[in-house]
């Protein structure tokens, strides 16, 4: 291993930086092989550390060092300063004033296939500095509570480099000899180093203007290779609809006189909200109604959203360290989450977040990485960009919405910018002005910062038709986590409503309280009682409505009263829960079915529910897919103790044919009213109508039937759109179809040259569930389009493959397991980052047979084994092993 024994970095030893820095200029001399930098840093020794320690530690990792000059005029020798692999320590600096240090540096950035530091994408050079990138770049104290001022200076050739950007304004720019020239960018405001962004090459871009609320002028740009330039619209559309959201919900001016983005085709992430000039992977930038399928075009407007945000919540205000990294992740995706819902359908948007956060972020809840929102200690801080950081860290910030009131949150949010902007805070100080803005106390609601783990709510009911009372007993209990083998109490908000027997909203009254179609029940203790009064039958009850909170729901419900909230529940979350639950008891009973030999019969209740959902007249056709689509096979996984993939896989595809069976009419004639061409069109009425005619085309590919499949290879051969072409591909290719293989070469030979559609096209064959799948896999790796060294393509292939195919990954021979180890393996030496994000398909090994345990293990005790492993890699796959 590259260290015997990785250093764990705790939260409780965070001491404040010896030094501060107040101002900071760059100079950059860009080549693609030796990029040399030039940092002049302005420090004092900051009043607030108690350290005696003269010396000045930076950090820094693959620099090669030219010279040290401290105050103008002072060279170093190396007597002076001590060089490690990852620091530069100076012995001896001022400690009574203010003292300049330059550096001189060269990086290798066509080396850096990390892409972490300054690195080349696509003869683009190009820069990741969160979480711990920049001391890649130059040594420095590279940690979120150093804020300064920076000014950068690029130098280039002007052929190789005609674009130079940098964060901030530009306020210089000129021509050197030798076709070289150079520009120069100043940032006003106080940043740490990971915002610090660099973009220069053979650029092109698109500019549109956005006055603001207090009518400044913002010029807006978006950088991206000549032959993207026609499918930059929608993006920047999307930058001025978030942009005027944020003032109209927030009172959030931007504040400089430029924003930039830049798609870039290498990246680790989605995008990076470097302050003024935010660096974008191209799969959520680049759209047009042929390349792109409207989930691309939703996708695509809630990022830029999101790193939009970021200036107000991340940007001037920022997180003090890396554990505080959910107080500007966690409340910004709550913010893009509440932008898509008021820009599409809320409905929709809330369902997709919690089934993503049901599926995914409860298995990690659930397994060996379990961790706070607010973790306590790490090995590797990338490894903390977490679904629970984000997702759950979102479902935090919403229960504080909850709690609150919107106009309650509203006075506590304007109170956190205004006591902390340009400053590095932690989660605490959000929480701290919640409470003053609003009177509340939210000392017990902090424990939810602190523990790992979905804690579960058992629900009782009791009515007393003499006293017309309805008695709701709640209890919670979360297991036990890695570290935390014991909980307390948590405030939970569960929203809950009744219904009368005849469908209609029964009122809610709390005991001496008024009476309210809903009701906000906070529980605090680890078992209470909720008494509702003034209730002339028994209600059916309707708890945990628009998922407000995220727990685990532990109610007994029967068949029919499921079936009955499928109909009535107002609430439409809950309506289309209590079908995802009723599809869940019957898939579950077939899994016994599978288990033992005996034959799939499918319960009409079932049917019967599902045709009265196809009968209701539903304005957003969206939401009447979702309430039309099963339970996917990674929810039923997350149903079982121990996971049985080909049961799962069988018993939800004998209830998807029974239902294309018996529905097939409806189904036919749903997917005939709504097959038209509406292509370039993105309201809510066209996506809903490819939407919903999609999902039945899906459904009728059960049948296996000739005109189903003409009817796919049809729509695969005519559509304008990549929503109708990717979906009547994916079907084709799901399902036994003659002219499978025919329509994937066309589809390849159609779009060879739009790599996000490529994408698509790995993936598709990834995630099939027929036979032949894996070795149709390992064939791709050796496709001339497959490059190992791109993580969008590494994700389309072996990540899809992976975390979105149990049936073929989990297959018995173990097979599956060793292709993600050798290619882990593999990763590991180019890109430690995105390596470490493909363990997690083997760390939930002990939910499987032993069979399967034994084999997953053995791969991970192979990659923690293989030489050179990265800390990235060996922290994730020890703690699965712990």
């Amino acid at each position: 291993m590259r260290d015997a024994n990785p250093r764990t970095v705790y939260l409780k030893d965070y001491t404040v930086p010896d030094y501060l820095i107040q101002n900071v200029d760059l100079n950059f001399t860009l080549d693609e092989r030796n990029t040399r930098v030039v940092s002049r840093l302005t420090l004092c020794r900051n009043p607030a550390s108690r350290s005696s320690d003269t010396s000045l530690t930076l950090a820094g990792e693959n620099l090669q060092l030219i010279r040290v000059v401290l105050n103008e005029d002072n060279e170093l020798s190396d007597k002076d300063y001590l060089q490690t692999p990852d620091s530069l320590i100076i012995q001896d600096v001022p400690q009574q004033r203010s003292f300049v240090l330059t550096i001189e540096n060269v990086i290798d950035p066509e080396a850096n296939t990390a892409l972490e530091g300054l690195y080349l994408s696509n003869g683009m050079l190009c820069t990741q500095c969160e979480a711990e990138g920049f001391r890649k770049i130059t040594y420095f104290l590279d940690r979120p509570d150093v804020m300064a001022v920076f000014t950068t200076t690029i130098t280039a050739d002007k052929d190789r480099f005609p674009v130079l950007l940098s964060n901030g304004n530009k306020v210089g720019h000129g021509d050197l000899p030798d076709n070289r020239h150079w520009v120069t960018w100043k940032d006003p405001f106080k940043k740490p180093c990971y915002l610090f962004a660099l973009v220069a090459g053979q650029l092109d871009c698109i500019e549109d203007r956005f006055t603001t609320v207090s009518g400044r002028d913002i010029t807006l740009q978006i950088f991206v290779e000549k032959h993207d330039l026609d499918k930059c619209g929608h993006a920047m559309q999307s930058l001025k609809n978030a942009m005027a959201w944020d003032e109209a919900v927030y009172g959030r001016e931007y504040d400089l006189d430029l924003y930039m983005i830049v798609a870039v085709s290498h990246f680790n992430m989605g995008a990076m909200e470097n302050k003024g000039l935010n660096v974008f992977n191209t799969k959520f930038v680049l759209a047009r109604p042929d390349t792109a399928t409207d989930a691309d075009y939703e996708h695509i407007e809630g990022v830029i959203g999101h790193e939009y945000f970021h200036n107000w919540t991340g940007n001037r205000i920022t997180c003090r360290d890396w554990f505080q990294l959910s107080l500007k992740e966690g409340f910004t995706v709550f913010r893009d989450q509440e932008f898509t819902g008021d820009r599409t359908s809320k409905a929709v948007k809330r369902i997709e977040d919690v089934n993503m956060l049901r599926t995914r972020q409860f298995a990690e809840d659930a397994g060996p990485l379990a961790h706070p929102i607010r973790p306590d200690a790490y090995i590797e801080i990338n490894n903390f960009y977490t679904l629970t950081v984000y997702e759950k860290g979102a479902e935090i910030v919403r229960m504080l919405h909850t709690l609150l009131g919107a106009e309650g949150f509203r006075k506590g949010s304007d109170l956190y910018f205004e006591r902390h902007d340009g400053q590095a805070v932690t989660c605490d100080d959000f929480v701290s002005a919640m409470e003053a803005a609003c009177g509340a106390d939210l000392s017990q609601f902090r424990r939810w910062y602190a523990q790992a783990g979905t804690p579960v709510i058992n629900v009782a009911q009791h009515y007393d038709a003499a006293q017309k009372t309805l008695s709701l007993t709640f209890s919670q209990y979360c297991p036990p986590t890695p570290g935390q083998p014991a909980k307390e109490p948590l405030l939970i908000p569960v929203t809950t409503g009744l219904i009368n027997k005849d469908g209609s909203p029964a009122l809610c009254r709390l005991q001496d309280g008024e009476a309210a179609e809903q009701v906000v029940l906070q529980l605090t203790q680890p078992e209470q009682t909720f008494v509702l009064t003034d209730l002339n039958e028994e209600p059916v009850v309707s708890v945990l409505r628009g998922f407000s909170a995220p727990v685990k729901l532990a109610m007994n419900r029967p068949l029919d009263e499921l079936a009955f909230l499928l109909s009535h529940d107002p609430d439409t979350f809950n309506r289309w829960d209590a079908g995802q639950q009723l599809a869940v008891q019957v898939i579950s009973g077939l899994i016994v079915d599978y288990q033992d030999g005996a034959e799939l019969a499918v319960n009409p209740l079932l049917i019967d529910a599902y045709k009265k959902v196809l009968e209701h007249p539903w304005e957003d056709l969206s939401y009447f897919s979702l309430l039309m689509t099963l339970p996917s096979e990674l929810y039923l996984t997350e149903q079982m103790r121990v996971v049985d993939v080909e049961a799962i896989h069988f018993a939800r595809e004998a209830v998807a044919k029974a239902l294309a069976e018996q529905l097939r009419e409806s189904l036919e004639a749903l997917y005939l009213q709504h097959h038209r061409d509406e292509s370039g069109q993105f309201d809510a009425g066209a996506i809903g109508r490819r939407r919903i005619k999609n999902t039945c085309l899906a459904y009728l590919a059960r049948l296996d039937a000739d005109w189903v499949q003409h009817w796919s290879l049809q729509q695969f051969n005519n559509a304008k759109n990549m929503t109708d072409q990717l979906s009547a591909l994916t079907v084709i290719v799901d399902h036994p179809h003659p002219a499978s293989q025919q329509c994937l070469d066309s589809f390849y030979h159609q779009w060879r040259h739009e790599a996000l559609v490529i994408d698509k096209w790995f993936t598709t064959q990834a995630t099939s569930p027929l036979p032949g799948t894996y070795a149709k896999v390992l064939d791709l790796l050796d496709h001339p389009a497959f490059d190992i060294k791109n993580p969008n393509r590494v994700r389309s292939l072996i990540g899809a493959f992976s975390q979105s195919n149990p049936l073929h990954f989990h297959a018995a021979s173990g097979q599956g397991y060793q292709f993600l180890a050798d290619r882990i393996i593999e990763l590991n030496s180019l890109n430690p980052q995105v390596a470490s994000r493909m363990v997690g398909a083997l760390t939930s090994w002990r939910r499987y047979d032993e069979k399967r345990q034994g084999l997953m293990k053995a791969q991970l005790e192979r990659i923690i084994s293989t030489p050179a492993i990265s800390k990235d890699v060996y922290e994730v796959a020890v703690k699965s092993l712990a």
